[in-house]
């Protein structure tokens, strides 16, 4: 149940993330990923046809500091020139670049994820309480009525038991 005050009511994940400070890295890690990926798109469109050669990915990728596994670069090329033209518009470019980013950006938020859960559970027992969490969220939003926390919490308490594992708070901050 997503509260109508929360400023985030669009996206339940959204909602997950307002508390916690990975989501303002995460939004602004995509954000730049977008603009490097806009320049290193732009640098290859020499003609500006909004095109680039697929042969010229490697390069781009590389440029951008990417490891890549050429099968898979060549499977995704396939994928995003299904008629064989040997070029990609900037959102084919996009799925092809953002496909090797999005590995390194799971480790990178699984990572800030850990940092985060860690600072909420004091005690170090592998849990946070569902009355710390409610806590948490009321001081971010302290429009979210009683029932409004209970609604979140029942969705992020999936087991009942009154705790927030790394488990479930893995799953409601990613979605996964």
């Amino acid at each position: 149940m997503v509260p109508a005050s929360c400023p985030f009511s669009e996206s339940v994940d959204k909602v997950a993330l307002a508390w916690c400070p990975v989501y303002v890295y995460i939004v602004r890690e995509d954000d730049e990923k977008m603009d490097i990926m806009r320049k290193a798109f732009q640098m290859f469109d020499t003609q500006k046809t909004g095109f680039i050669e697929t042969l010229r990915l490697k390069t781009i990728l590389n440029s951008m500091g990417q490891m890549f596994d050429e099968s898979e670069l060549q499977d995704l090329v396939d994928e995003n020139d299904p008629e064989d033209t040997g070029k990609v518009n900037f959102d084919g470019f996009c799925n092809i670049a953002a496909h090797f980013l999005e590995e390194e950006d799971t480790e990178a938020i699984q990572k800030e994820l850990k940092e985060a859960f860690r600072l909420y559970d004091r005690e170090g027992n592998g849990y946070i309480t569902t009355s710390t969490l409610k806590e948490i969220l009321s001081a971010l939003d302290d429009k979210l009525s009683s029932s409004d926390l209970d609604g979140i919490i029942a969705e992020i308490d999936t087991d009942g038991s009154g705790t927030v594992d790394f488990d479930e708070f893995m799953e409601m901050m990613t979605g996964d």
